[in-house]
């Protein structure tokens, strides 16, 4: 498979196929901010909001491919704030149910925290459903659970569920963003 960072215009090309993996991903019971049949136009549009962050440097995309289609993605979110370069937050690690198992999860894990390392970041974070598969990779990555939030976000049908927040440092070295 290969792992490809995306630009603002490869982004905006990407949508369609990024909008059926964030359903297949929401249909296959993840919970990543939207309800059980999301709306594919939705899902099209949510990604294409993405665009501009990513154009103006808050966000940072990567997508695996297949060969012919999205099949997993992740991403950094960078605070715009002096006092919080040296952090960033991922966000919407996706995997399509046809990949899973094949330890893409974990690639692209890697691939973001590697990025983050190389643009100076030295703290990650992240939520994510508490009792959800995804908590077994952070915590099989070395990510620290940091606690539990009762009745964070509804799940893909509509039950409150609590979250889970996580850490991982990466070094000690000064922002460089």
């Amino acid at each position: 498979m290969i792992v490809n960072r995306l630009d603002e215009a490869q982004l905006a090309n990407e949508v369609d196929g990024l909008a059926d993996l964030l359903i297949d991903t929401v249909d296959g019971g993840a919970s990543i901010g939207f309800l059980a049949a999301t709306d594919r136009a939705a899902a099209v549009a949510w990604w294409k909001e993405r665009v501009g962050a990513v154009a103006a440097g808050h966000l940072a995309v990567w997508a695996a491919y297949d060969g012919r289609r999205a099949v997993g993605t992740v991403s950094l979110a960078f605070p715009d704030k002096p006092n919080s370069r040296h952090r960033a937050e991922l966000v919407k690690l996706m995997v399509h149910r046809d990949a899973r198992g094949q330890g893409l999860g974990r690639r692209l894990l890697g691939t973001a925290e590697n990025a983050a390392r190389s643009a100076g970041i030295t703290l990650l974070h992240l939520d994510t459903e508490t009792d959800s598969p995804a908590e077994r990779l952070y915590g099989s990555a070395g990510w620290t659970r940091a606690g539990v939030i009762p009745d964070y976000a509804a799940d893909p049908a509509g039950v409150l569920r609590p979250t889970t927040l996580y850490y991982k440092r990466l070094g000690t070295t000064a922002a460089t963003r």
